[in-house]
Order: C-alpha cells, then sequence, then structure tokens
C-alpha cells in the first residue's frame, strides 16, 4: 500500500477520531450494566448521576477538594454536559509528520420529563452530527422504548470507533471501506426497545432508517434491523462475565448494486479484579463485495495498575473478502488510559500497522479529552 502525504493528512484528520461513548471495561470490571452510569440505556454519552460522580471522583488519580461545589444539573431533572478532544498525532513511517487535530466538540443535555421517562440530544460542531431520542422506561423489570435518532445497539461499543469491528479506517487508508457501519457519523432514526430479562441478561432490538454515511431516504425503503443479547453474570465480587450475540441486516451501499447485507456478531470477556479481557468476532455477508464474506476480529486487554491509571492493547483484524488471498489487514495498539484530574483523560497511543505488501506506517498519538 503506497501512502502519499495527502492520504496520511486525511488519515489522522479521521482515522484516530474517537467518540464519546462509554468504556465497556469499565462496566465489566464493576459487574455493572451500561445503564448504571450512562442515561443511555445502552451505553455512552452522557452520565447519569452514578456516573458523574463516578468522573469526579472515582476514576481520577486527584479530585476537586470537597469544599468545590459541582454540578452538571440546571434544576431537578435538566442535566447538561460536553466532550471536548484534540490531539498531538505523527506517522513514523516513510513520510514523517507530526501534527495537531480537533477531534470532538460535544455538548449535550438530558431532561427527565418523569421517573420514567426522559429526552436526550447531543450535537458536535466539530463534525456536526447530531442525536436526539426520548426513553420511556414502562415495560416491566426497568425495560423501555425508545424512539428518535440513535446509534444501534450492536456488539461491544468501545470508546474508539477506529477497531474494524465499529467503523474501521474508513476508506482513508485502502481505497475502500475497511472496517463495519457503526463510524462516528452512523445513526439511525427509528425505535428501540429493551429488556432486562433478569439481573445479567439484556435484549435489545430495534427497526430504523440509516441517516449518517451511508443515507437511506425512507424508513420503508430498506429499513435496517438490530437486535443484541447479552448476558453479564457476576460469579464472585471479583469475578464478571460477558457474553452473547447480535445481528444487524441493513441494505449496504459500499456494494454494486446495493445488497441487503447479514451482519453476525459475537463476544465475550471477562473482569478479574482490575484485570480485563474482551474479544468480539463479526461477520457480514455482501457488505464490501457482493455474495462475499466480511470479518473482523477485535481482542482489547486491560489493566488498571493503579486508580487513574491503566494500560491498554488491542489487537485488529479485518479480512475484507474471504474469496480474495492477502487483503487482510490488522495492527497491535499500545496504550495508556490515564485519568490525572477529575474530567480529564490522557491517552497516549503506539499504533503497530500490518499488511499485504507490508509498509512502514506505524503511527502514534497522545489524545487529550475534556468531559463533565
Amino acid at each position: 500500500m503506497k501512502i502519499t502525504s495527502l492520504t496520511i493528512t486525511i488519515i489522522f484528520s479521521v482515522f484516530f477520531t474517537m467518540e464519546s461513548y462509554s468504556i465497556p471495561r469499565f462496566a465489566m470490571r464493576g459487574g455493572g450494566n451500561c445503564i448504571d452510569c450512562h442515561v443511555n440505556p445502552t451505553g455512552g454519552e452522557m452520565r447519569n448521576d452514578k456516573g458523574w460522580n463516578m468522573s469526579r471522583k472515582g476514576l481520577t488519580m486527584s479530585a476537586p477538594d470537597s469544599g468545590f461545589k459541582m454540578t452538571n444539573k440546571l434544576g431537578d431533572n435538566i442535566r447538561f454536559g460536553f466532550d471536548i478532544r484534540g490531539q498531538l498525532l505523527g506517522t513514523l513511517g516513510t513520510l514523517k509528520r507530526i501534527d495537531y487535530q480537533n477531534m470532538s466538540g460535544l455538548i449535550y443535555t438530558s431532561v427527565d420529563l418523569s421517573e420514567q421517562m426522559n429526552v436526550f440530544a447531543r450535537y458536535d460542531f466539530e463534525n456536526t452530527v447530531w442525536e436526539g431520542y426520548g426513553v420511556a422506561h414502562v415495560l416491566p423489570n426497568n425495560g423501555y422504548f425508545k424512539g428518535g435518532t440513535f446509534i444501534p445497539n450492536f456488539g461491544i461499543r468501545l470508546d474508539d470507533h477506529t477497531a474494524y469491528t465499529r467503523g474501521g479506517d474508513m476508506g482513508f487508508i485502502t481505497n475502500g471501506k475497511l472496517g463495519f457501519v457503526y463510524d462516528p457519523y452512523y445513526a439511525e432514526t427509528g425505535v428501540e426497545v429493551g429488556l432486562y430479562i433478569s439481573d445479567y441478561a439484556f435484549f435489545t432490538a430495534s427497526v430504523g432508517r440509516p441517516i449518517g454515511r451511508p443515507a437511506q431516504p425512507l424508513l420503508t425503503n430498506d429499513p435496517s434491523y438490530t437486535a443484541r443479547l447479552q448476558f453479564n453474570p457476576s460469579l464472585t465480587e471479583n469475578l464478571n462475565l460477558l457474553f452473547g450475540g447480535s445481528f444487524h441486516r441493513f441494505r449496504s451501499t459500499y456494494t454494486f448494486p446495493k445488497s441487503i447485507a447479514d451482519m453476525y456478531g459475537g463476544f465475550a470477556g471477562v473482569g478479574i479484579g482490575n484485570f480485563t479481557l474482551m474479544a468480539e468476532y463479526d461477520i457480514a455477508r455482501s457488505y464490501l463485495i457482493t455474495d462475499s464474506l466480511t470479518n473482523a476480529l477485535m481482542i482489547e486487554a486491560a489493566y488498571k495498575i493503579t486508580k487513574g491509571f491503566e494500560a491498554v492493547v488491542r489487537y485488529d483484524r479485518i479480512d475484507p473478502s474471504t474469496n480474495t488471498a492477502n487483503d487482510d489487514h490488522s495492527r497491535i495498539v499500545i496504550g495508556l488510559d490515564i485519568f490525572p484530574y477529575s474530567f480529564m483523560e490522557i491517552q497516549p497511543q503506539y499504533r503497530i500497522q500490518m499488511e499485504h505488501p507490508s509498509v512502514a506506517n506505524d503511527a502514534f498519538n497522545i489524545q487529550f479529552h475534556l468531559f463533565y
């Protein structure tokens, strides 16, 4: 793969961009669910009271003095928040470059209409991406209906969308799409139902019209269907498991003529004390190439060295077409996740990229994240 200076510039403008998703290893380490810390039942974005307090004191090396009053509430039923990300990045390949990028500027709000109903909205000024929906917890055992524009619940929602099981490289390192549909611009307008079958079993199903990139014109024209079943039993106080599967049927716009793509995935993980290990394997038919299979693998290991300081290693691999030999891509991501102070995160990473034929295109980045 030959990389020009223009390609590298484009890679850096998109390749390392991250959304304000939840961090799945935190839930797995504590043996809880995404809804324990987030307004969205499927995780990500705005934090509820528990998540906000955890960000203020529970995750960080140091926290504000107890006499300093802080709150994310405007009254009793309105919350606000923001996420600001930027990064220093560079390549150590044939063309050496160092640059700084403004990644995202998110603001969001949540309004509790009652004890069972709330609405949420967010807007990203940097990328002009928005999301908004209402949630009604009117089903048994805190189950819910969700309606509006949202990200469908599939697989493990990593905080790094460049994993091939999420959005991947978005077509900027190769001539075609290299990753699945869940890039920062993808969302669907539709409805979702969530059922807590037991304390450790969670099922979601949704139907929607994709509005991101790619987009579909009408819900009645090739709607997308998504389903996910998750089990997360806690065997002991320090031993938590995660396993389940997902399905997504959608109209792929990367094939010509457009074809129905069926995507299946399985995921599993274990949290033992300060150590977490999780993996996801997804496969899709007629996604990138008609009548061909695309598969992707993600494995992430993390260890909390001390409060607010973690080591993270991830392996990503994708085979765009099982009908073609030597077209797979993989990489190893080695990094740290540091929370030096309340609502502050620093993530230095080094990425070892591997493909056929081999190219000297390893890269590094140091991400700075302020949130509230």
